[in-house]
């Protein structure tokens, strides 16, 4: 049980407001107690650790594949089906379980210490994903990989899930929750995506799909139903918990059947712009009431795991798609990189500063340029110093359910050196 002081907090609940000379509580159980100004805290025999800087929750990554980490950097340049078919399939083709949990813990690592306490992967061999994230001191939700390609059986995979659910629960450790993550309607058929959605609703599992990502990938399931969402819908996919990642050509009948059927978005500016997919409708999925979180998408098509660009390229693609300049602000965008983050799960537990969450908690550093001004300019002001100048490189502490996992910079449940240099062997031999 501990105290942090900080000249200014911010909880990331929804008026996005700012608490100044304010005290975080963290319980003995990792849960957050009281928080608010100094002033009207609860008298407290914790230890008190005094601040300068910042404090607020940790972020959401809400689409990631952070095993990928080993691929950064191959096929570049090309469009997202080439990419796919010439580079990256191929690829994970000749990975081993013990290389999938290599680039798990550098992109675990690389996360925490950007700031972001948890990420949402969709990915294979799940027992190593698992164990490396729980390494670090992350906290993940999974979806073990469903896909129909050669050397893979999506009824195997689908029934692996579901065993897994049923003997462990949603939820077999306090920072891990499972669900499914059938790939997409490109790569899996009708039968299988309506049985994967039958096991998920079932359960009450999140299920995590790649929607509308790209023009040219769905093309035959558009000509057959008109869209991706009406094809979802039509085969009664939609109506559980639904992430759809992307979602980038939808027209306003898709937002429509979006919201009406709960389905909450990982919005993926910064690989949507990289793979030339396009530009999702953010303000209009907002305006219609779906659900929507940042995601980085995979480090080998972003190329990195940084949601504090996310949250810049989101408001800035936003506002040049609109022609407006206000379309997202510098608290909206910091709310869905947090707050909108646990909706969009439906997460009650994390991604605010609030009594009986997890204290997942993050330290910026505010000696640098960002803030020249201080800390005393007014709240708008001071939030777009943090959103437009700061950047990831400010995370000097992290927390996650009350441990410290980032301290000045540096993971301390593991060696970031050790762990980059097995990822980096791995590269090294898939590009022989």
């Amino acid at each position: 049980m501990f105290r942090l002081r900080a000249p200014i907090v911010l909880p990331c609940d929804p008026s996005c407001g700012v608490l100044r000379d304010a005290v975080v509580d963290v319980g003995p159980s990792g849960r957050l107690g009281y928080v608010g100004p100094a002033d009207g805290a609860p008298a407290s025999d914790a230890p008190v650790r005094s601040l300068d800087g910042i404090l607020m929750p940790g972020m959401i990554n809400m689409h990631a594949h952070s095993p990928m980490t080993v691929l950064r950097g191959m096929g570049g340049d090309l469009p997202l089906m080439r990419w796919l078919q010439e580079v990256i399939w191929p690829a994970e083709a000749l990975l081993t379980p013990s290389d999938i949990e290599a680039g798990m813990l550098l992109g675990s690592v690389e996360m925490l210490r950007n700031g972001v306490t948890t990420s949402v992967e969709q990915y294979f061999q799940p027992d190593h994903v698992v164990r490396a994230v729980l390494a670090t001191g992350g906290r993940m939700v999974l979806g073990p990989a469903i896909v129909d390609a050669a050397g893979w059986s999506w009824r195997a995979q689908l029934d692996e899930v579901s065993a897994r659910i049923d003997v462990d629960g949603l939820r077999p450790h306090d920072r891990i929750e499972i669900g499914y993550g059938p790939h997409s309607a490109y790569t899996l058929s009708p039968e299988a995506l309506t049985m994967v959605a039958e096991a998920s609703r079932v359960r009450d599992a999140l299920l995590l799909i790649h929607v509308a990502e790209s023009p040219q990938e769905d093309a035959a399931q558009r000509t057959s139903y008109g869209s991706v969402p009406k094809m979802l819908s039509s085969i009664g996919l939609l109506g559980g918990r639904v992430l759809a990642a992307h979602s980038v050509h939808l027209s306003d009948e898709d937002i429509a059947v979006f919201a009406a059927n709960g389905v909450a978005v990982a919005h993926c500016p910064g690989s949507n712009a990289k793979l030339a997919s396009g530009i999702a409708r953010v303000p209009a999925l907002r305006a219609a009431g779906v659900p929507v979180g940042l995601g980085t998408d995979g480090p080998a098509s972003n190329d990195d795991l940084d949601l504090w660009e996310e949250m810049r390229l989101a408001a800035l693609v936003a506002r040049l798609s609109t022609m407006d300049s206000a379309a997202l602000t510098a608290a909206d965008v910091l709310l869905m990189a947090t707050l909108g983050g646990a909706e969009a799960l439906g997460r009650t537990d994390i991604g605010v500063l609030e009594e009986g969450r997890w204290a997942d908690v993050v330290h910026v550093d505010t000696s640098t340029e960002a803030f020249a001004a201080g800390l005393s300019v007014p709240d708008e002001h001071l939030l777009a110093n943090l959103v437009w100048g700061a950047n990831a490189r400010n995370v000097r502490d992290v927390w996650v359910g009350g441990e410290q996992v980032v301290a000045d910079h540096e993971p301390t449940k593991v060696e970031r050196a050790k762990v980059q240099a097995q990822a980096g062997a791995v590269t090294s031999r898939l590009r022989g």
